[in-house]
């Protein structure tokens, strides 16, 4: 099981996901996130046995009572690149209010994957929804451009769970699918 720690956006922000990425259309060399698949990483687990998924989940309840945060309120707004502006191999819808507390709730589940063997992330947490990656540098002045000058909001939504995600990879892009949900 190729497994993920997240935390998804309800359907309703779909569309406004969409009407970002339409906004970046005529950037060449971006392939674009399914938006009805919109989500924050939290933690990337890889391959994984079936088998340890009850342990996975011990590990995550352990961890959101831990960062103790309760049920809260998180917008989505503003636009980046991973890594830098100047190479840029993602392209990401920011947080705003919620941040703090999504990264609260990050660095235990960190920690206690990290201390199941899971590896250990090698960059800071930076709360974000991916809405592209960049195949290719053809379209990068535009979406430079865009990123520098575009400041939109998505919408809010209220983070009630954590979500334990396997992502089946197929030809048409990843199918995720909630293994287990872990309440605030």
């Amino acid at each position: 099981m190729r497994l993920f720690v997240s935390v998804d956006l309800p359907e309703a922000l779909a569309e406004p996901v969409e009407a970002v990425q339409a906004e970046f259309a005529d950037a060449a060399g971006l392939d674009f996130v399914d938006p009805t698949q919109a989500h924050i990483t939290l933690k990337f687990l890889g391959e994984t046995p079936a088998s340890r998924v009850d342990e996975v989940v011990e590990a995550l309840e352990a961890a959101v009572a831990a960062a103790d945060v309760g049920p809260f309120e998180a917008t989505f707004e503003g636009l980046g690149v991973f890594p830098s502006l100047e190479y840029i191999s993602v392209l990401w819808l920011g947080v705003g209010e919620g941040a703090e507390a999504f990264t609260r709730l990050q660095a235990p589940i960190e920690e206690r994957l990290v201390a199941l063997g899971f590896d250990e992330e090698d960059h800071e947490f930076t709360p974000h929804v991916t809405l592209a990656r960049m195949k290719h540098a053809g379209g990068k002045e535009l979406v430079q451009e865009l990123v520098r000058e575009s400041d939109p909001t998505v919408g809010t939504m209220q983070v009630e769970d954590v979500r334990l995600t396997e992502s089946t990879l197929t030809n048409d892009g990843p199918v995720y699918e909630t293994v287990r949900r872990v309440d605030l």
